[in-house]
């Protein structure tokens, strides 16, 4: 049985995740500092487009993918029983999904289509 990221990829997936969360971190400080919403409307007109949107779509994803092999590589190495390592990799794994499941919402609701409410 082949394990998804483990050796290389794994160790390219942590490093190519990390440089995005960076970089998209950066730009929204950068975007803080340099045009800085005035009101919750301004705010909300700017992470209401459309590349805004994708890139943090992208840092969540990005975020969650590291977490997971970060925090299952130590699971593996440092949890030696079986059934408890298992346990809490599927504990992980659901927390993960549902936190993934959450952002995706915001996301969505953070749209053009749901400022008619």
């Amino acid at each position: 049985m082949k394990k998804v990221f483990s050796g290389l990829p794994a160790w390219l997936v942590q490093r190519f995740t990390a440089v995005w969360m960076l970089f998209f971190l950066v730009f929204v400080l950068l975007h803080m500092v340099l045009d800085r919403p005035g009101s919750y409307d301004e705010w909300h007109a700017w992470v209401s487009l459309p590349m805004v949107r994708f890139a943090a779509a992208l840092f969540f994803l990005s975020m969650f993918l590291h977490a997971w092999v970060g925090l299952r590589d130590v699971l593996i190495d440092y949890v030696r029983v079986l059934p408890l390592r298992l346990a809490l990799l599927a504990a992980l794994a659901l927390v993960l999904a549902g936190l993934a499941l959450w952002a995706g919402q915001v996301l969505l609701h953070a749209g053009p289509a749901w400022e008619a409410r």
